[in-house]
């Protein structure tokens, strides 16, 4: 199946950041040659939902212990895919501001009860006494990248392979270089355009960072994003460099140029967010 249209922000952590059963497990998964490369996943993760939900959609199923997993200086980084919590607050957040005859013929009561009591489970007291503060280790956006995103990473980090066979757009750096520029933008953003939706998302994002371990690894994917976009716009896209100049502009006092780089970055996703109603 190829992958959606969708982004994806990930984070890789050590094996040293898992309990004693998760190491034991994950150094097994790897050993048996089970990991699943970042262009597969998606279509695997959709494939594995489907099929275990069913028609009738009446359970919450067991799904796949999976994960991405990368090799940094001999060290193993394990990303993982957490399904079964993810399709939980999937199905309750499906619920949300809709009358409840509809919110029932999408997701039904059984599987909505079931899938509160996994959340439940996730974040609860007793869980987290024993297995540390639960991270769920990748975040998706579909038709685009969300901005605050690029505020993470730079351009120097970027990954770009352009093989009929093979097309992928990524960034990955050190999560201690993600918490800095998320902590300079946070206070760039405070200072110039106070409690305004980009500071929150930015806020959101620095929050999220920080529960991981100090030596995991941040990775943008452009992921299903990049069957989208010629190898040309692939190639020359500078969303990156962008957040950064108009945050420097911010900084500085030069709302014009801040303004500028901001209404170029709009607009340029905004083209692929139309997509989405010519689909």
């Amino acid at each position: 199946m190829p992958s959606l249209f969708a982004s994806y922000l990930r984070v890789y952590e050590p094996l040293t950041a898992f309990d004693r059963d998760r190491q034991s497990y994950w150094r097994r998964y790897v050993r048996e040659g089970r990991a699943v490369a970042p262009l597969e996943g998606p279509g695997r993760q959709r494939t594995a939902v489907i099929a275990a939900l069913g028609a009738g959609w009446t359970r919450l199923p067991d799904l796949p212990d999976e994960a991405y997993v990368l090799e940094v200086d001999d060290a193993l980084l394990v990303c993982p895919w957490n399904l079964r919590v993810r399709v939980a607050e999937a199905a309750l957040s499906a619920r949300e501001g809709v009358p409840s005859v509809i919110a029932d013929a999408f997701v039904p009561p059984i599987l909505a009860g079931q899938a509160k009591t996994v959340v439940e489970d996730w974040r609860s007291g007793a869980r987290v006494l024993e297995h540390g503060v639960p991270r769920l280790h990748e975040q998706i956006a579909t038709w685009g990248v969300p901005l605050r995103w690029f505020v993470l990473v730079e351009a120097g980090e970027r990954e770009l392979v352009t093989r009929p066979e093979r097309r992928t757009l990524r960034y990955r750096t050190e999560i201690s270089k993600a918490r800095r520029r998320a902590s300079r933008a946070l206070s760039v953003l405070k200072k110039s355009v106070g409690a305004a939706p980009i500071t929150e998302a930015v806020e959101e994002a620095a929050r999220w960072l920080e529960e991981f371990h100090p030596r995991s690894v941040v990775e943008l994917d452009y992921g299903g994003l990049v069957q989208l976009l010629s190898d040309e716009t692939l190639a020359a896209d500078d969303s990156p460099e962008l957040v950064a100049g108009g945050l420097a502009g911010l900084s500085r006092g030069e709302t014009d140029e801040a303004s500028a780089a901001y209404d170029r970055l709009v607009a340029r996703w905004r083209a692929i967010q139309l997509l989405e109603r010519c689909n």
